[in-house]
Parts: C-alpha cells; structure tokens; sequence
C-alpha cells in the first residue's frame, strides 16, 4: 500500500520500493526540531534529543545499511541529509568510504552530517566494548592512565584505527611529534579517509619544520575533506612561504 510503512527487511518493486524509502525516511527526518528564536535552550536540546532518539528507532526498525547507502547516494538532498544521520547511528565501517565520498557534496549540511557520521563510525569500529572503552579513555582527565588504556586497547585490538589516533593526539599535545607521526601513519594504512590522521600529519610535519611535507599532507586532506576548516588557509600561507624561499623540509 503506498504510503505504508513496509515491513522490516521486505523489499518492494525496485523503483517503488525505493521512493517509498526516501519519502519515510524524509518523513522521520523533517520531524526533528529547528531552534527557533526565542526557544529555551534546555528546553529546546531536550526536544532534539527526544526527537533524535526517535529517528534512530525508526531508521533502525525500518531501514537496513544498504538501503541507508542507495539513499545516501541519491539525487535527494533531505535524502541524503537523513541517510547520512542515520548511517551515524546504525551504520558499519562497510558506509565508511560512501560516507567519505559524501564529504564532497555539494549540499553544505550533507557534508556536516556525513563528518559527523564518519567520527561515529570510526569510534564503533572495533565492537560496543572497544568503543565504549575508547570513549572512557578520551574523556580520561589523567593523561598517564588515557596513555595506559590507549596502549591496553591498541595491543588487543591492533587493527582499531581511532584509537591509535586518539593516541596520536596525545603524542601532539605531549610535543612527541615523531610519535604522533607513527599513529597517523598507521591509523591511515588502516583507515585511508581517515581526515582527522591527516591532518594530524600535517600538523606534526608543521611542527617539526618540514614545511614541504606539511604541504603535501595539507594538500591530501583537502582531497579527502575538501572543505574542513582551516587547511586551505594554511595551503596558502605555506605556498606563499615555500614560493618566497621559505623553509625547506631538512628531510624528506
């Protein structure tokens, strides 16, 4: 019946099927609340999250990954807007790439939302427990005992991207550049759209003078994430330095 919501993992005529999708899950989507002037703002986030709680049910009761993907690739912009939402609750590292693709949309809040997807994504990773423990240990105000943990959980899970990174950030805020610089690296072997490793790369290779490197590094995090903050301001101001005889990279 049109309209109706289709039973979990059913599958309607192709084409059907698939507008019937994007129009419910547009539907759940349009549900969330706009902060309007005025709106107490406690009163306001405890509606959004009410109303944020209630679209990951519903796209987690009708909606399977693959479902979630076609929509993100759509030619509907709220589509894909919800679907990338969506993906940021239910969605597996399989959405990681497509998710990593959608950073170059040219709707700004598709950008914003798969970002935002892509964080969740990489923190899950490894399973609830390692993502849960992740968490645990960046919220960890001793930065000895987030250290500890951080090494704990990369041992046991050697192929977990964020928690390398996450290791690498205390590397950078400890000033253990040629450190922070390994965990980049690996978190990228692991994770090649990972845009936060790169440019934490790019910024130890700032740090350490290797502006050439730098450069390279700023470059390939635009082509990841064309419009993350910052990095096309600095790519100019290391041209224009590197142009005028500016420092050059002691290493290679």
């Amino acid at each position: 019946m049109a309209g109706a919501l289709p039973a979990r993992g059913t599958e309607a005529a192709p084409l059907r099927g698939k507008e019937v999708a994007k129009a419910l899950l547009v539907e759940f989507y349009r549900r969330l609340p706009e902060r309007e002037e005025g709106d107490d703002p406690r009163a306001w986030l405890e509606r959004f999250q009410s109303a944020v709680n209630a679209f990951k049910k519903q796209a987690a009761e009708y909606y399977s990954e693959g479902t979630l993907q076609r929509l993100l690739g759509g030619p509907s912009r709220e589509a894909r807007r919800a679907a990338a939402l969506a993906l940021g609750f239910l969605g597996t590292m399989a959405s990681n790439k497509l998710l990593a693709r959608r950073l170059h949309d040219r709707d700004e809040r598709v950008r914003a939302l798969a970002a935002s997807a892509l964080w969740a994504l990489w923190f899950r990773a490894d399973g609830e427990d390692s993502g849960q423990e992740l968490q645990r240990l960046v919220r960890q105000p001793d930065r000895g005992k987030a250290l500890a943990g951080l090494n704990t959980l990369i041992d046991r899970s050697p192929r977990f991207a964020e928690a390398y990174n996450q290791r690498a950030i205390l590397s950078f805020q400890a000033r253990q550049y040629e450190k922070a610089i390994s965990d980049c690296e690996t978190v990228l072997a692991l994770n090649p759209y990972h845009f936060g490793a790169q440019v934490g790369l790019a910024q130890c290779l700032m740090q350490l003078r290797r502006h050439e490197a730098a450069l390279r590094a700023f470059r390939k995090t635009l082509r990841i994430h064309p419009t993350l903050e910052g990095v096309e301001e600095t790519i100019r101001a290391l041209e224009e330095a590197l142009g005028e005889g500016g420092t050059r990279d002691d290493k290679k």
